[in-house]
């Protein structure tokens, strides 16, 4: 297995990595996602492949304070097997290495069972609310 900053070629496996872990949601177009990622100036999505195969992803950016860390996805038949704790390794290093001095991600109320792979990571819970609003109108 390998991991790598991924290129437009890898959008439509990477789209349907994310549908298919349960990722995605009907107000978010995963492909729109991985393009924008692609076009920023300090976003990308990393990719573990492994003989050819996307098996596994970790969208990355920095917003001129912190990090951020989305779509981790990987392929149910490798799970378990230390891709994304590889993933997140990687996504950390992306971040270091352009001077983010702390890494955060959301997690879905939701999914409680990622929430114990993230505390062996060293993540804690910033008990922090998010807060959103859609820009251009409703979704």
């Amino acid at each position: 297995m390998k991991v790598e900053e991924l290129d437009e070629t890898f959008a439509d496996d990477a789209a349907q990595l994310w549908q298919n872990v349960g990722l995605t949601r009907p107000w978010n177009d995963p492909r729109e996602d991985f393009e924008r990622a692609l076009r920023g100036p300090s976003s990308g999505v990393l990719g573990a492949i492994d003989d050819g195969e996307l098996i596994g992803t970790a969208m990355v950016g920095v917003d001129g304070h912190r990090g951020w860390v989305y779509y981790v996805a990987v392929a149910p038949s490798y799970q378990g097997r230390g891709v994304g704790r590889e993933l997140m390794r990687r996504a950390e290093q992306w971040l270091v290495e352009r001077d983010a001095p702390k890494v955060q991600l959301m997690v879905r109320d939701t999914n409680e069972a990622i929430m114990g792979f993230y505390e062996q990571l060293g993540y804690d819970n910033a008990h922090t609310v998010v807060l959103g609003k859609w820009l251009g109108g409703e979704q």
